[in-house]
């Protein structure tokens, strides 16, 4: 339990109405009941104000005046909304304490506060940051380095060598450090390159469910700080990205690609080898990128679903757009032709 003035006062807000109103949880303006804290970002949910049963509200200075119970007033209420959620958290941790049955290797390097979940494996030369959460089945490979704070949670693999920052999240069943894919081909047998480099992840990052982050070639794959990807994301050997860039579920980076700082990857996005994309850029859902992308922007290419039947009358039409383009421009010559008489 927190009182409303105690959260107004650790995010610098201001309380309208009572300072001492309980609050034990979020909720959404529609879910909330008594006890519960809700909040509005999108002016579109405003007329829920008015029937909203939450306890407080969190809302802008602008909307404060139509909210019917006590009200949170910040200058950014998404942002607000963030920060309660972070104070109200109840997740338990990945682990607790060090399990009897993690098997840790005698020169491994294990920090203050380290908790090692059950069967977790810590192979030799391991160094463990202070307060690091190694989570149930978890394996970290030789010579693997996972600094301050970080934690990881089951099932978790990171192979030999790869370098994890401080305060990072990486959620189960994703693997970092995997080999890239590498082969060379010999009249039509598939030759193994090793993979040879390391992945390198800075401080303040997090990753999602099921995703899989290849170790580099010869150089390592970078993942700079306060980036953020989603689950099943698909990063491949080499790539580099900048600090801040956020990816969402299911995108795919091939090999050598370096994506700048700050970007926006919504979900679904292919993106080409041996390519850049510039800071700031924007790509949403289901972008194919091919080539570089020299300036920021926002960059689409996925095309919004039709009904069937007018999908397929496009589609058949499509292969006939040469044609099309050749008699046009056939056309425009004739125009020019005839004003010129």
């Amino acid at each position: 339990m927190i009182t409303l003035g105690e959260l107004a006062e650790k995010l610098g807000g201001v309380v309208k109405g009572d300072d001492n109103c309980q609050i034990s949880s979020l909720s959404t303006l529609t879910d909330a009941e008594s006890g519960q804290i809700a909040f509005l970002a999108n002016a579109k949910y405003r007329p829920y104000l008015e029937t909203t049963k939450a306890s407080a509200v969190i809302v802008s200075e602008a909307n404060a005046k139509y909210c019917q119970t006590n009200a949170l007033v910040l200058a950014n209420p998404y942002l607000g909304f963030a920060l309660v959620a972070q104070l109200l958290d109840t997740t338990p941790k990945a682990a607790n304490d060090i399990a009897a049955s993690a098997v840790i290797s005698a020169d491994a390097t294990v920090g203050e506060g380290v908790c090692i979940g059950a069967n977790a494996v810590i192979e030799s030369g391991v160094t463990l940051g202070d307060n690091v959460i190694i989570g149930a089945n978890c394996f970290v490979g030789k010579d693997a380095i996972i600094k301050n704070g970080s934690q990881l949670w089951s099932n978790v693999s990171i192979y030999h060598r790869v370098e994890i920052g401080r305060d990072c999240l990486i959620q189960a069943n994703t693997v970092i450090g995997s080999d890239g894919f590498g082969y060379a081909n010999d009249q039509g047998n598939w030759v193994k390159i090793p993979q040879l480099g390391a992945v390198i992840i800075g401080d303040n990052v997090e990753i999602g469910a099921c995703t899989t982050i290849d170790r580099g070639a010869l150089e390592n794959t970078i993942i700079e700080s306060n980036v953020i990807i989603d689950n099943q994301v698909q990063i491949a050997h080499n790539v580099k990205l900048g600090a801040g860039t956020a990816i969402a579920g299911c995108t795919v980076i091939a090999g050598s690609t370096t994506i700048g700082q700050n970007c926006t990857i919504a979900g679904l996005v292919a993106i080409n080898g041996h390519i850049s994309v510039a800071d700031g850029s924007v790509l949403t859902g289901m972008t194919m990128v091919t080539k570089s992308i020299k300036e920021a922007g926002i960059y689409s290419s996925g095309m919004p679903s039709l009904p069937n039947k007018e999908w397929r009358k496009n589609a058949s039409r499509y292969k006939h757009l040469d044609d099309m383009y050749k008699k046009m421009a056939e056309l425009e010559k004739a125009i020019t032709d005839l004003k010129n008489k």
